[in-house]
C-alpha cells in the first residue's frame, strides 16, 4: 500500500476525514497535514506541507482538498517537484497519472460528491504512469521548473 500525505482547508475538511477513513481501511499509511476542523483557515501552508512531504519522499502521493480545489492545486504546485492535478472527474484523474505522472491529487469538495471523490481517488491511485513519449514531456516540465527556480 501507499504512504499518502493529505491536507485540506475548512471547506474540504469533511471530505478529507471521509477519505482518510477510506484510505486507512484500504491499508494506506496516512500523514494528515490538517486542517482539523471546519473553522476557516488558510490553505497555502497546508498544501505546501503536503507537497514537501511528497517531494522529500516521505509520501508516495499527496491529496489536497478545498472548496474548488483550484487554490489548493496552485499552492501545492509551488513546491519544486510537485505535479498536482485538479481532478474533479474520472478522466482527468486517469490522464493526470497516465500522461503527467501527477503525484498530488487536488479535488473540490464543493464540486464533487463523496461517491465520486472516492472513485476519483481510486482511479488516481490505481493508474500507472504510461511513460514513453510522456516521459519526455514530464522532463520538459521539470526543466522549466528548474530554470524558473534559479531565476
Amino acid at each position: 500500500m501507499s504512504r499518502i500525505a493529505i491536507g485540506s482547508d475548512h471547506a474540504g475538511y469533511e471530505l478529507k476525514q471521509h477519505l482518510i477513513g477510506v484510505l486507512v481501511a484500504a491499508g494506506h499509511e496516512i500523514n494528515d497535514h490538517g486542517t482539523h476542523s471546519t473553522e476557516s483557515c488558510d490553505y497555502p501552508p497546508i498544501c505546501a506541507g503536503v507537497g514537501r512531504t511528497v517531494r522529500d519522499g516521505e509520501a508516495d502521493f499527496g491529496i489536497v482538498l478545498g472548496g474548488s480545489g483550484q487554490g489548493e492545486q496552485l499552492a501545492a504546485n509551488k513546491v519544486r517537484g510537485v505535479r498536482a492535478a485538479l481532478c474533479n472527474d474520472l478522466y482527468t484523474a486517469r490522464m493526470a497519472r497516465e500522461h503527467n505522472n501527477a503525484n498530488v491529487l487536488s479535488m473540490g469538495a464543493r464540486v464533487v460528491g463523496v461517491g465520486l471523490a472516492e472513485e476519483i481517488l481510486a482511479t488516481f491511485l490505481a493508474t500507472p504512469f504510461e511513460g514513453g513519449r510522456h516521459e519526455r514531456r514530464v522532463a520538459q516540465i521539470t526543466e522549466i521548473e528548474t530554470q524558473e527556480f534559479f531565476r
